[in-house]
């Protein structure tokens, strides 16, 4: 049981901090994470060592939340929208400016894997190394994915300024 109690106080941040890129939504994360670490003790026989025990865990924890999202996509949906015309105030909007909707829109329509190379850099501060480590790639691939990301973004952009 030690074992168990020390690799979640050494990962379980990291593994917070991935699924707080991922979904934006710190209960969420939470909850997630505890998902993330009941799922590894129960399949803790096929963790091989081959990568580090960080990569297995966000491994895990992307797969949590893509389980997440398609069991709550509709609901959650509905959620965000109520949630955002109830409390809808002056200060609020201001804050959720029409620019920082915009590019979160362009981020969103980003295919993979350079919307989560994007997120996960940006929003996350993930070094190159550790992006590329989650997504079973290396450093360079994760760096050229994000540069690729950028100039994607970037066009997308201009895109929509020139409409």
């Amino acid at each position: 049981m030690g074992d168990l109690d020390e690799i979640y106080n050494n990962y379980a941040e990291d593994v917070f901090k991935y699924l707080m890129c991922l979904s934006n939504d710190a209960d969420l994360s939470e909850e997630l994470t505890q998902e993330t670490f009941y799922q590894a003790v129960k399949s803790i026989d096929r963790y091989n060592g081959e990568c580090k025990m960080s990569v297995w865990l966000c491994q895990i924890a992307k797969h949590s939340f893509f389980k997440y999202l398609e069991k709550n996509k509709k609901q959650r949906r509905n959620d965000v929208f109520q949630e955002h015309t109830l409390h809808t105030t002056p200060e609020a909007e201001f804050i959720h400016s029409e620019d920082k909707i915009a590019l979160y829109r362009i981020i969103h329509l980003l295919e993979e894997p350079y919307k989560e190379v994007l997120l996960l850099r940006i929003l996350g501060g993930l070094s190159f190394k550790e992006i590329g480590e989650i997504q079973l790639k290396n450093e360079n691939w994760a760096r050229v994915t994000f540069y690729r990301a950028k100039i994607k973004l970037r066009d997308r952009s201009m895109m929509n300024y020139d409409q």
